[in-house]
């Protein structure tokens, strides 16, 4: 990159002198663009939408409907010029450079082939804007990213570099987490009776339709893996009478689980454990729920993960999986370089519906029911961002500007994902076999778990 930056720095300095910034009128006499016309005619190979921009000057240019692309601040070009491409405009999101002054998820969708494209732009759009930061003054060197990005080292889904992913993402903020999610403090997606419910109802209902598709009652033991902030294993043990063991590699998570869980009144009847997946060792249970966690394992260490579920469980005992699946293409290659990867969840891998199936029946569990809940996250995900800007100037208190706004844009992406079927989420309802083969599951889904 850096010898592309030299080239281009070259290069640009001779087409500075030529007629390449200055543009003639129909006269033939030379004008001279505002400082938004020329962004708008140079960022357009990188942001592929029609978008207005503002820039730091107070000059718009592009639709004058809709809303506005701000560039407070040259160092934002800077930042694009050095990445073109997602990583470059979150930075300078991130950083407070780049906002936008409208509907943001308006701005989104005009711009989603940048917001989902990874990689380099063609080696012209690096050299046009190269050109035009050296008139616009904001060539320079790669300013330094901000403070909330991350890139994570050691051995990829190991047990320590797995605790440093999940510690970046979920041991920001107890109190943060609660203005964004609510009371229920359940950080996956809700089960929504209808569209004009609330999300504290739809959590619920989320819960209550785990514990049914598990057969919970009295007398049984459940595991949940990646428990969060306890509310499921308080679900379980208060409404179905079950001991809970939840394990969750987040020291805050579990910190607020315990307390929870203790004001709750269910301290005889459950554990919260500071416990990675992988040093389970006191099972069988009856069943087991892992819900929203799978994304965290990784595929290369997915058979693994699957293994050890299924050693913990009894015999015709049940495992629900509650996972987010890619409906485009896995994102389990170079995926170093992406706003989510360095700023939301390190390390996070995604992969198609029917890769978690197989590898959950190679692991040797049986699925027999597979629930679609697409549509319910993306209707998660506005009530969470709802939350977030209803209680932005507390949430900025408690996590800083940078952050804040790192949760603002990932959760507002993601629901544009799962409305515009990028993204799909899934129920998957597995059992462990009986030997003999008796029939441990019922002959049809209840309707009261449709």
């Amino acid at each position: 990159m850096r010898q592309l930056i030299s080239y281009f720095y070259k290069s640009a300095i001779y087409c500075a002198n030529k007629d390449l910034i200055t543009h003639k009128g129909d006269a033939g006499m030379a004008t001279n663009p505002s400082v938004a016309e020329r962004l708008n005619t140079l960022l357009r190979p990188i942001l592929r939408g029609e978008l207005r921009l503002r820039a730091w000057d107070g000059s718009e240019a592009g639709p004058p409907d809709g809303p506005a692309l701000v560039i407070r601040d040259r160092q934002a070009l800077r930042r694009m010029l050095w990445q073109p491409n997602q990583l470059g405009l979150a930075r300078a999101w991130v950083a407070g450079e780049l906002d936008v002054d409208g509907d943001l998820y308006d701005a989104l969708l005009r711009i989603a082939e940048t917001v989902w494209r990874e990689g380099e732009p063609e080696r012209r759009d690096t050299l046009g804007l190269a050109r035009e930061a050296i008139s616009l003054g904001a060539l320079g060197r790669q300013p330094a990213p901000p403070p909330e990005e991350i890139v994570m080292s050691g051995r990829r889904h190991s047990r320590g570099r797995d605790s440093g992913a999940i510690s970046h993402h979920y041991d920001v903020s107890n109190d943060f987490y609660r203005l964004v999610l609510g009371p229920s403090m359940v950080y996956s997606c809700a089960y929504w009776p209808s569209a004009d419910s609330d999300l504290e109802t739809a959590q619920h209902d989320k819960l209550d339709l785990i514990c049914r598709k598990l057969g919970l009652h009295e007398g049984r033991r459940l595991l949940d893996v990646g428990c969060g902030w306890g509310s499921l294993a308080i679900h379980a043990a208060r409404e179905y009478g079950v001991d809970v063991v939840g394990i969750t590699i987040s020291r805050e998570q579990a910190d607020l689980a315990r307390k929870r869980v203790a004001e709750a009144g269910l301290s005889d009847r459950v554990e919260i454990r500071l416990q990675d997946y992988r040093e389970i060792n006191d099972g069988p249970f009856d069943a087991i729920s892992s819900i929203g966690m799978a994304e965290h394992v990784g595929t290369a260490t997915y058979a693994e993960y699957a293994r050890i579920l299924f050693t913990q469980l009894k015999p015709g005992g049940r495992l629900l999986n509650h996972q987010i699946a890619s409906r485009t293409e896995s994102t389990t290659g170079n995926v170093e370089a992406t706003f989510i990867n360095r700023y939301v969840f390190p390390d996070g891998e995604l992969v198609a519906l029917g890769v978690t199936t197989g590898l959950i029946e190679d692991a040797g569990f049986e699925v027999r029911d597979v629930e679609a809940l697409r549509p319910h996250y993306a209707l998660t995900l506005r009530e969470w961002v709802r939350n977030l800007e209803a209680h932005w100037d507390e949430a900025v208190e408690q996590v800083g500007a940078g952050r804040a706004r790192v949760w603002r844009l990932y959760m507002a992406a993601c629901a544009l994902a799962f409305e515009t079927d990028r993204l799909g989420v899934n129920q998957i309802l597995a059992v462990k076999p009986h030997s003999d083969g008796h029939n441990v599951m019922p002959l049809v889904r209840p309707r009261s778990v449709q």
